[in-house]
């Protein structure tokens, strides 16, 4: 259904150092400074991930209520993507990462240098 997801950011250099780590740690390629230098892009498994300074002027803000959610290949790749968020400026939000049986799921959450929570999630078989 979706083909993107687009968040706002007040420091692009920032943003690029932790989700350049994150999205490594689940064999991600590195982001892409648009020619503007006001979009970071990530493409991955066909979908595409933008971070970008708002065209508005104003300061970028953070969705309350909202998660991004990452699919996610095992649970080695949930625990490399939440260390090197920990790692890179994201802080820990809700429980530590683990199963969460009523998802039948391994799953990490994070929130990013802007506050945008995130969540790592693994399907278990």
């Amino acid at each position: 259904m979706f083909s993107h997801l687009f968040v706002g950011s007040n420091d692009l250099t920032r943003a690029k150092t932790f989700y350049d780590a994150v999205f490594a740690a689940i064999g991600g390629p590195e982001g892409f400074l648009a020619p503007t230098g006001t979009r970071l892009i990530y493409g991955h498994k066909g979908a595409n991930f933008i971070i970008a300074t708002p065209n508005d002027g104003n300061p970028a803000t953070v969705c309350n209520g909202g998660t991004i959610g990452f699919a996610i290949d095992s649970v080695e790749q949930v625990d490399a993507w939440y260390a090197a968020g920990i790692a890179h400026g994201g802080a820990a939000c809700e429980d530590p990462p683990g199963v969460r049986p009523a998802f039948n799921a391994y799953i990490a959450y994070l929130r990013d240098p802007d506050g945008h929570k995130l969540c790592a999630l693994h399907k278990l078989p």
